[in-house]
């Protein structure tokens, strides 16, 4: 496996090896650990002291379903700290079938200068110049620069917003149908990105230079053996059904999808947004409801939402654009909630931040809640970089300072998703206490703290979260480091899933990997983003949540987070 080292500042492009503290690593574990070790915390996220990095999973490219998960690693101007942000599509799988550990992007082009970094079948790099491209849409790029290095690469890109450096502009990458619609879409990535001068990486499709697996027939032994019990698995087949839009109803019915800005538990026009009504929405126009958005997909959790005509509007509508788009702004009409997805997806935005970011200004009074032509026009003007764009360009923090409004549910500066921590006490600890800022994919408790899906903890009592939110989140950064997607993870709950997953790693890498040796894996990570952290000067005051969780008690339990400080600062206490 090879790093590819691009340097902006002078345009060099070198291919090294992989060092050997790096070995054995990658995806998220690669991202951080390197981060850690190089990028001066006190920098500016958008200087040319940053590094971004592009690092696809130790198991992406092998013959595993669901490992096409791509980490993209850098010190966020959104947080000011460590950011891994995960994407899925083809390029994860692409650059490992070429034998890529990484793409590690250093310096910054001279200012007026913009770059696309071409990858050929036979991994070596070209940067390649862009300037005609600044401030395009990603569906039109892509459709571009398809239509001239052919439609067999991948594409990995900036919309406007990353172009801007907008502090949640996302980096969006092509699904196997090669369209932007996959985004990495945490953490302003895509201003990173943008502040690089680098507008897109077009991958060739066709490499075959892939890491050699130490043991291959243990390693397809041991696949073969794990993709037959995700084939089985009654999780997988409610994903194929109904996508993760299935969670709008139970999640609602818990009384925890924050709505109209965390205001209210339950929303009101959940039954006009829910996953069965998008499902059926879909058939009943001819779009996809069960798409495969990523590589070697076998639970096909996109889809492809399609207007009245059958005309197609955007691809993987999902549970979190829903909640952001829909529920927090109180806009109930999927065809305004798919418009505002393909927006985001075209210029290049975080859905959640964005969809945040317009509820604390409808919070405010800036507009009514429900006003779907109004969120549309506010994305728009993020595209356009007018001067009430660029406030919105930089989250809800920004909103609510611009508006004097209390009401911002942010951690690090980073919007909450689709679980109100006052009805899911575990997801408390997960969004005070994660390296990322409010995060869900860091450390998904949900399953632990409601009945329906297993739980057995009092979702509003204290008593346990603190020990099932500091085990999700080690867990999840050893997942995000193998590249495999959070759903195909649930392979590893029973005691032969996991035993045939460690083998698999054990094959790749070639030599014996057990629970002890996950267990050192996951938590090198997580140390690794919490020094970097310490370092760039957060301490424990950081790990909170905005008084409003405290304060202000969620409709229809009327419940607050009771979880102490004392208590959320021993979710590390190693």
């Amino acid at each position: 496996m090879s790093f590819l080292r691009i340097n902006m500042t002078d345009k060099t492009v070198t291919v090294e090896g992989v060092p050997k503290e790096y070995a054995d690593l990658g995806g998220r574990g690669l991202t951080s650990i390197m981060i850690n070790n190089d990028v001066p915390p006190a920098c500016d996220p958008l200087g040319p002291e940053n590094r971004l990095i592009f690092a696809p999973g130790l198991l992406s490219g092998t013959s595993l379903i669901n490992t096409s998960r791509l980490s993209i690693g850098a010190k966020s101007p959104l947080t000011g700290g460590i950011k891994e942000s995960n994407v899925g599509g083809t390029v994860s799988a692409d650059l490992a079938r070429m034998g890529i550990s990484a793409v590690i992007v250093d310096g910054k082009a001279p200012e007026g200068e913009y770059y696309i970094l071409k990858i050929n079948a036979q991994g070596e790099p070209e940067l390649v110049d862009a300037q005609e491209f600044r401030g395009m849409r990603t569906y039109a790029l892509v459709k571009k620069l398809m239509s001239i290095h052919g439609e067999k690469n991948s594409v990995t890109c900036i919309g406007p917003a990353g172009d801007l450096r907008m502090p949640i502009a996302s980096i969006q990458t092509t699904d196997p149908d090669n369209r932007p619609c996959r985004a990495a879409g945490r953490g302003g990535m895509g201003a990173v990105m943008g502040s690089k001068g680098l507008k897109a990486l077009v991958v060739n499709r066709q490499g075959d230079r892939v890491d050699t697996i130490a043991d291959p027939e243990a390693f397809k032994e041991a696949s073969k053996f794990y993709a037959g019990i995700m084939k089985d698995s009654p999780h997988t087949k409610g994903y194929t059904y109904l996508g993760t839009a299935s969670m709008v109803s139970p999640i609602n019915e818990a009384g925890a999808f924050p709505s109209y800005n965390a205001t209210q538990g339950r929303f009101d026009k959940w039954e006009k947004v829910s996953g069965e009504t998008l499902a059926k929405t879909i058939r009943e126009r001819g779009g996809n409801p069960s798409h495969s958005g990523c590589a070697q997909c076998i639970i096909n959790c996109s889809n492809e939402f399609v207007d009245k005509q059958g005309k197609f509007v955007t691809s993987g509508l999902e549970y979190e654009t829903i909640w952001s788009m829909g529920g927090m702004t109180g806009v109930g009409d999927l065809d305004t909630i798919a418009k505002l997805d393909f927006l985001c997806d075209d210029i290049g935005l975080d859905t959640m931040s964005a969809g945040v970011a317009i509820s604390v200004a409808m919070d405010a009074g800036h507009k009514e809640f429900g006003d779907g032509q109004a969120a549309i026009d506010m994305v728009e003007e993020i595209a356009k970089g007018t001067d009430f764009g660029k406030i919105l360009g930089g989250g809800p923090v920004a909103v609510g300072e611009h508006f004097g409004h209390h009401r911002v549910p942010v951690v690090k500066g980073q919007s909450i998703s689709a679980y109100d921590p006052r009805a899911l006490h575990g997801m408390a600890v997960t969004y005070a206490t994660s390296t990322m800022g409010a995060d869900h994919t860091a450390g998904w408790v949900v399953g632990s703290n409601l009945a329906k899906f297993g739980g057995k903890l009092d979702p509003f009592s204290a008593k346990g979260q603190v020990e099932v939110s500091r085990n999700a989140q080690i867990q999840s950064a050893g997942y995000d480091t193998t590249g495999i997607c959070t759903f195909a993870n649930g392979g590893t709950r029973s005691p032969d899933g996991l035993k045939a997953f460690f083998k698999m790693i054990g094959a790749k890498i070639g030599r014996a990997f057990g629970q002890a040796e996950w267990d050192e894996l996951c938590l090198r990570v997580i140390k690794a983003e919490r020094e970097f952290n310490r370092k760039a000067g957060f301490t424990n005051k950081d790990d909170r949540l905005p008084r409003m969780f405290y304060e202000e008690p969620l409709p229809p339990h009327n419940k607050v987070v009771v979880i102490s400080d004392e208590e959320m600062d021993t979710t590390f206490d190693f």
